[in-house]
């Protein structure tokens, strides 16, 4: 995946970065190989039960990107220095793999089952990661190619779209292993064990719209200056938003802890589509961003119902 990124980047890479382009094809190329063994350590610690380890790689991975972030800010490296942080926390596998021995028993562990089905899975928990990527982080390019001309309510737009979904998204993503795990001990009631999940992630998501609605203009405009205006309405939406987003992660998890992998893919590549679709919609820019991020959604949360319906 990384020699694709690398290899693809001069079809590409012009329109997703302005500054430092081939750095940043470089960095983004590295990164995603890291995070690669990130993840597979992660999933393993998880599976497991090492969650000792497990959280031990989950804060040197914040630590190092932290880290360096704030000594670009002392020492004023700018741009470049912000790009080394977002993949710095790459190398937090390696860290944890060489000071931890249960990290090293966990990575010596082989999967059940053939080569073939292993492979088969992992094809599809790859496609939909893709998709969940240019749903959730590839937003900012999706609306681009989307546009013909964003301007400065773009920007705004995008930006409220990142503040709306980062209280809720950030967390429930590092908890995917958790997720899977609660999904595994609960596998003879899998739509049951959907349900307290749903309703706490519903409730912080309700209690979430209803602050960004009464609070969120003001705070957009106190910590990024007077020209970032947004509406109460558009900002309570875009929570919404995130909220289906965040209910589309948890039907996720489920169908991977019922080995369901290629409703999993299915449902995430179907999401993409759908909001992919809505936003070319012919509509002002922010009601079909609200639309295709609300409505999108639905069509992979659906999909993964009904496949763990079929399982009971």
């Amino acid at each position: 995946a990384a020699m694709a990124i690398a290899g693809t980047s001069p079809l590409w890479s012009g329109r997703v970065f302005v500054d430092a382009q081939w750095l940043s094809v470089g960095l983004l190329s590295m990164g995603l190989a890291g995070f690669c063994l990130h993840a597979t350590l992660l999933g393993l610690l998880a599976g497991t039960n090492r969650w000792t380890q497990y959280g031990s790689l989950m804060v040197t991975d914040a630590v190092i990107r932290v880290a360096v972030a704030a000594a670009t800010f002392v020492v004023g490296w700018g741009l470049v220095g912000f790009l080394w942080a977002t993949v710095a926390g790459s190398v937090a596998w390696l860290i944890v793999l060489l000071g931890a021995p249960g990290a090293r028993a966990a990575a010596r562990l082989l999967t059940p089952g053939s080569a073939a089905t292993f492979l088969r899975g992992a094809a599809h928990s790859i496609t939909a990661a893709g998709a969940s990527a240019i749903l959730v982080m590839g937003f900012p390019v999706l609306l681009k190619l989307t546009s013909n001309q964003l301007g400065a309510q773009g920007g705004v737009l995008i930006l409220s779209v990142t503040l709306t979904r980062a209280p809720l998204l950030v967390p429930l993503t590092a908890m995917q292993g958790n997720l899977i795990a609660h999904f595994v001990d609960e596998s003879t009631h899998r739509l049951r064990a959907l349900i307290s999940p749903a309703a706490f992630v519903g409730g912080i998501g309700a209690l979430g719209v209803l602050a960004a609605g009464v609070l969120g203009p003001s705070l957009l405009r106190a910590l990024f200056g007077p020209q970032y205006q947004a509406s109460s309405a558009l900002l309570a939406w875009l929570t919404a938003a995130a909220v289906a987003i965040a209910m589309l992660t948890l039907t996720g998890a489920a169908t991977v802890a019922a080995a369901l992998h290629r409703a999993y893919s299915l449902g995430w590549v179907g999401a993409t589509v759908a909001s992919s679709l809505l936003l070319m919609l012919p509509l002002p820019l922010e009601t079909r961003t609200v639309v295709g991020l609300l409505c999108g959604p639905m069509v992979g949360i659906a999909a993964h119902l009904a496949a763990l319906a079929r399982v009971g």
